[in-house]
């Protein structure tokens, strides 16, 4: 019995790689979840600033919804920490003695330093925490950790109020320097911005970086001066090498703390402060903000994968 042999019919060639993406480049199409140009994504991300605020907002309102209190807390969490902090540091070290003022000193030390602790916290969880969102719907993935920082600031605004009636309390007066409070907050956000798309890119790719950042945020805290005056240290210890000196004196948390007790404490002289302050401010705000939004971006396409 003879078997017929049917020989497959001729199927067209595979069409080379670049030919189907000058097909797709003709027809308007493009990778799903491609990286957009630097300039591109920045105007991609400003045209979503109505959500940037709205997120922010909502995350601001139900943080404490389910208390009984409710949104005094927003109030009441950093002036229990700053209680906390003037028990141990204010009178069982004493470091109150060479500090004029020093209650003011040590609630702005706290509500600023909360500021950045909170800020970099939320931010380092920004994708990893929000991964069905990053994974439903196309938006710069960047508008994440700038919301939880915006949101932070909101939470920062509430506080100040309250710092305010401490400082009416006290007796310090209120003076022209206070309008300095804006561009030293402006100056703060950008880098609490930047030093948070950081850390979320590293958290997206390892979520144990949650972990860890507490343990780094406390030791932070401790050498940047919030319950103690930097140069009342140093003024006792000058044998210490002169780069120790610079690096606490250069230390940004230190610098945006002090600029704001600059501003708001009458006590508090520029002789204070480290040298080239504003330059020092600036220069963080700068390398960190525009530094961290640039490593953020690079990976963007890889967000919401794996």
């Amino acid at each position: 019995m003879s078997q017929v042999l049917h020989t497959p019919p001729t199927t067209q060639a595979a069409a080379p790689h670049d030919d189907l993406a000058a097909l797709a480049a003709r027809h308007g199409l493009a990778v799903s979840g491609a990286r957009p140009s630097l300039p591109r994504y920045i105007r991609q991300l400003w045209a979503r600033r109505h959500f940037i605020t709205a997120f922010a907002t909502a995350k601001l309102t139900s943080q404490y919804s389910a208390a009984k209190l409710g949104q005094i807390w927003q109030v009441m969490t950093p002036l229990l920490n700053a209680a906390v902090y003037y028990f141990i540091f204010g009178m069982l070290l004493q470091t109150k003695k060479d500090v004029p003022d020093f209650i003011p000193f040590l609630v702005t030390g706290v509500f600023v330093w909360t500021f950045t602790q909170s800020s970099i916290m939320s931010g380092t969880r920004s994708i990893s925490g929000n991964i069905g969102l990053v994974r439903a719907l196309h938006f710069p993935r960047a508008a994440l950790p700038i919301s939880y920082c915006l949101q932070q600031l909101q939470q920062l605004l509430f506080s100040m109020a309250a710092l305010l009636i401490i400082l009416f309390a006290v007796g310090v007066p209120p003076a022209l320097s206070w309008v300095l409070v804006l561009p030293v907050l402006t100056l703060q956000f950008v880098f609490n911005a930047g030093i948070s798309m950081i850390l979320a890119r590293l958290g997206a790719k390892t979520p144990d970086i949650a972990q860890l950042m507490p343990f780094v945020l406390r030791t932070w805290m401790y050498v940047s001066g919030v319950m103690w005056s930097i140069d009342n240290l140093l003024s006792k210890h000058t044998d210490w090498p002169s780069w120790v000196r610079d690096v606490l004196r250069a230390n940004p948390a230190a610098v945006y703390i002090d600029l704001m007790r600059f501003a708001l404490i009458d006590s508090f002289h520029a002789d204070q402060l480290p040298p080239h302050v504003w330059a020092l401010a600036s220069g963080w705000a700068l390398l960190a903000g525009v530094g961290g939004f640039i490593y953020f971006w690079k990976a963007e396409e890889t967000y919401g994968r794996g």
